[in-house]
């Protein structure tokens, strides 16, 4: 059984006997207490940085000092420790006064029988202050989370949409320039900048809880397993790595691909704080997190979980870094070392998933890193295979109706769909994707929609030109997941989203594969 420390107790007193009354009577009522006596100025300063009390006993008059300067000392350097003035001259209208200089109670001498019961009511009070500070701080954290995510998310959609032409046009140049051309080196550059923008804008869209997910049932040990090889060529002969699974361990429901993101962004980060080696684990459990737990943590629900933990032996964190953490774009390393992007991304995965994460570290002694997911009952879901796309991008000869706001991305989209054989109507909103409908005579086999769109959103565009043609197929494009088809990050059943920024290939196999899935 482990014994509590002893409460450090700061007597401001001239009289050694009244320190010795009131010691005994904070024992009696059950205290256990280290104390430290104090007479002047001088020595009630130092020894408050020294020996950091957890409470103030102060005589009100002192003859090197009064009791308000010694109050007025304490509230400037311990602004939140209990103060408690006990004294035989004190006096109603000067403890009134006292009471409101900052004070926390007051005894009179000749009754040190209610000292130990005051002592605990205003220990307790600090304690209810602490928490209720602490559950303040944690919401305006998840607030400000909200709002970077908010953010994020929307810059994310517009650079999308953007990247959808730099990329688009960059490779249908490329298609034309011959092996040997002389700009074709520089090309390939401006294609590679767009692919790393790309994954930028991923992440993002990861934090901000805007990405489509591919949940499936599954289990933390067989995804640790999967990941291990690689998990210790990525940190490197210099850092030891151990797995801690258990062997009864619960499923939980979750993309697997972004879990396996999650694991090596939070195995990256720990090698990063291990620079002259050390140890990561990875460990798993079944826990069931209870309503303290949500309480501290807003977001997360109560429950049975299963976690995932990763620790390691490196530098740790300070409070200060702890409370960034998460934050797009925060980093520690230094420039040109990290995007600062690859923790926001792990905590949008988490929370996207439904689960919540934990963390901690000091300095000098690691960190580690929990995250929790709702434990389910079902069984794990087979892996699903998916083959081989063609070689070659592929052609056709149907009508596609095409709407698209964003005119550079409506351009590109009708040059790599013309260009492949491909009949297109272009439309710029709604009500003119219906005229421009109405208008055409001949058949027309696929709706190719954005899904944020001026005055007609993409899913009530689709409602209203299969009323028209029943037989039409509807292919939706969007720089990051809407609600209006999206519950949680996860694609309602029926619906086909390709999600932008696309390569031409992209669109041309989507487009193809949606035509020849039979209705």
């Amino acid at each position: 059984m482990t014994v509590p420390e002893p409460l450090r107790v700061l007597f401001i007193e001239d009289s050694a006997i009244d320190t010795e009354l009131e010691e005994r009577a904070l024992r009696n009522g059950g205290l256990n207490i280290q104390t430290k006596p104090v007479e002047t100025c001088e020595d009630l300063v130092r020894t408050l940085k020294t020996f950091n009390p957890e409470l103030v006993i102060s005589d009100y008059s002192l003859p090197r000092m009064d009791g308000l300067t010694a109050l007025k000392t304490v509230r400037e350097i311990l602004p939140g420790v209990p103060f408690i003035f006990v004294s035989g001259t004190i006096g109603e209208e000067r403890a009134i006064e006292s009471l409101k200089n900052g004070a926390t109670d007051y005894v009179v001498k000749d009754s040190l029988g209610g000292l130990a019961v005051k002592v605990q009511r205003a220990l307790r009070e600090v304690e209810d202050r602490a928490k209720h500070r602490l559950l303040e701080e944690q919401l305006r954290q998840s607030q400000k989370m909200e709002a970077i995510g908010r953010l994020a998310g929307g810059v994310a959609h517009d650079f999308n949409n953007l990247l959808t032409v730099i990329s688009g046009y960059t490779q249908l140049m490329l298609v034309r320039m011959p092996p040997g051309n002389d700009l074709r080196t520089e090309v390939e550059e401006v294609a590679k900048a767009g692919e790393r923008a790309a994954s930028l804008t991923s992440q993002l869209l990861a934090f901000s809880r805007k990405q489509i997910l591919a949940p499936a049932v599954l289990n933390l040990n067989e995804t640790v397993s999967e990941t291990k090889n690689l998990l210790e060529r990525l940190i490197g002969e210099d850092v030891e790595f151990a797995a801690v699974l258990d062997p009864d361990l619960g499923n939980a429901k979750a993309d697997p691909g972004q879990i396996q993101q999650v694991i090596m962004n939070l195995a990256v980060n720990a090698r990063d704080a291990m620079p002259r080696g050390g140890k990561l684990t990875v460990s798993t459990g079944n826990v069931v997190l209870d309503e303290r737990y949500v309480k501290e943590n807003p977001g997360s629900q109560a429950g049975p979980h299963v976690f995932l933990s990763v620790s390691d032996t490196g530098s740790g964190m300070d409070q200060k870094t702890l409370s960034h953490l998460f934050e797009p774009f925060f980093t520690t390393k230094e420039q040109g070392k990290g995007t600062g992007l690859g923790l926001s991304t792990v905590y949008g995965i988490v929370k996207q998933s439904g689960g919540s994460i934990w963390v901690s570290s000091e300095l000098g002694r690691g960190t580690t890193f929990r995250l929790y997911l709702p434990r389910v009952d079902q069984p794990v879901e087979p892996v699903r295979k998916t083959g081989v796309a063609p070689a070659a991008a592929p052609k056709g000869t149907e009508t596609v109706l095409l709407v698209e706001d964003e005119e550079a991305v409506r351009k590109l989209t009708h040059a790599i769909l013309s260009r492949k054989g491909f009949k297109v109507l272009v439309a710029g909103d709604g009500q003119e994707a219906l005229e421009t409908l109405q208008r055409h005579e001949g058949p027309v086999h696929l709706l190719l929609t954005d899904v944020v769109l001026p005055r007609m959103g993409g899913r009530e565009i689709a409602l209203q030109v299969t009323k028209l043609r029943p037989e039409i197929k509807v292919l939706f494009t969007s720089g990051y997941s809407e609600r209006a088809f999206v519950e949680n990050g996860i694609l309602e059943p029926g619906i086909v989203l390709l999600s932008k920024p696309f390569t031409p290939e992209e669109l041309l196999r989507k487009v193809r594969e949606v035509l020849e899935t039979p209705s």
